[in-house]
């Protein structure tokens, strides 16, 4: 059995919610028509990645840039209770193909305005199947971005495939990895803001570790593409001084070598056939859940309980 998918790599209408899944589902609908079951996109697409701690001296204390820019991030995330996902679930449904997407989400469980790189999958009948929360974010994102659980470290089913996705740099995490190893992933979808860097040597890795089919989605952004409408897009833009995130969206079969090798500096939509058969073949010798692992010596403990500040008995 084949499986087809589709690696949307792509820009957002930067910090824009609803311009920008304008523009996600115009990429559903080309997909679909193209005959792919799964579409990818990026990290943190939804409404796109925080550049600017980075850019504008984002760890200084009680900074009116940092706190205006914040307010407006805030104000494009993804309220999931609000309903904001429902007509990309719509879409998802009628043209009847998963979709995997980065999002900034806000919980009004946790008071509404802290941020969580959040990584959503949608089944071909428009539910949400999980909501998986960027465990730790790298570096200057931990200026922006909260810390996740691990409530969404599941994997799903899709015709013969079972899939799962983790956020960017905790794809270096081994726990995380082996916690959808464990549930028996062979399709891992790894999304990432954009740039070669990070995809070209993890996304081998993991698909020679994990024997698993890896599928790595990047974003894309370039400093003339901030509006005028956004807080300090001046100074961003400037500091900037060109591409932000170039891409580097790619596709590693579960021996390791490339299907789609890194695709850098344009927007698209990159298709492949997956063979279930692949995945087999490579676990005759290595299988990394299954015979080649000692449950006796070592075992993995995870919490997916949500993490809420207040519970409450009534």
């Amino acid at each position: 059995m084949t499986l087809k998918v589709a690696l949307a790599q792509m820009a957002p209408v930067w910090l824009d919610r609803e311009a920008t899944l304008n523009k996600i589902t115009t990429q559903i609908d080309q997909a679909a028509g193209q005959g792919a079951e799964l579409i990818v996109f990026g990290e943190a697409l939804l409404p796109g990645y925080p550049f600017w701690p980075d850019l504008l001296d984002g760890s200084r204390f009680e900074s009116d840039v940092q706190k205006d820019l914040f307010a407006h991030y805030a104000s494009q995330s993804v309220d999931m209770e609000a309903g904001h996902l429902q007509p990309l679930c719509r879409q998802a449904a009628e043209q009847g193909i998963a979709v995997y997407l980065g999002t900034i989400e806000s919980s009004s469980e946790r008071g509404g305005l802290s941020l969580y790189a959040t990584l959503v999958y949608i089944d071909s009948k428009g539910r949400i199947g999980s909501t998986h929360r960027k465990l730790m974010p790298t570096y200057e994102e931990r200026l922006v971005w909260s810390s996740g659980d691990g409530h969404g470290l599941r994997v799903h089913d899709l015709g013969e495939f079972r899939v799962g996705g983790l956020n960017c740099w905790e794809n270096w995490m081994p726990l995380p990895r082996a916690a959808l190893y464990g549930q028996g992933e062979n399709l891992h979808v790894a999304v990432w803001p954009g740039s070669r860097r990070n995809t070209e040597d993890i996304t081998r890795f993991i698909a020679r570790e994990s024997r698993s089919f890896v599928i790595s989605v990047s974003g894309m952004m370039h400093a003339d593409w901030i509006s005028a409408d956004i807080p300090h897009s001046e100074a961003i833009r400037s500091a900037a001084n060109g591409w932000l995130a170039d891409g580097g969206s790619c596709l590693a079969g579960p021996d390791g070598k490339w299907i789609i090798e890194p695709q850098v500096g344009e927007e698209g939509i990159f298709y492949a056939d997956l063979e279930f058969e692949q995945v087999a073949r490579e676990r005759q010798n290595f299988d990394p859940a299954g015979h080649y692992s000692r449950p006796d010596v070592t075992r993995l403990k995870v919490n997916r309980k949500r993490q809420k500040t207040v519970i409450f008995n009534d």
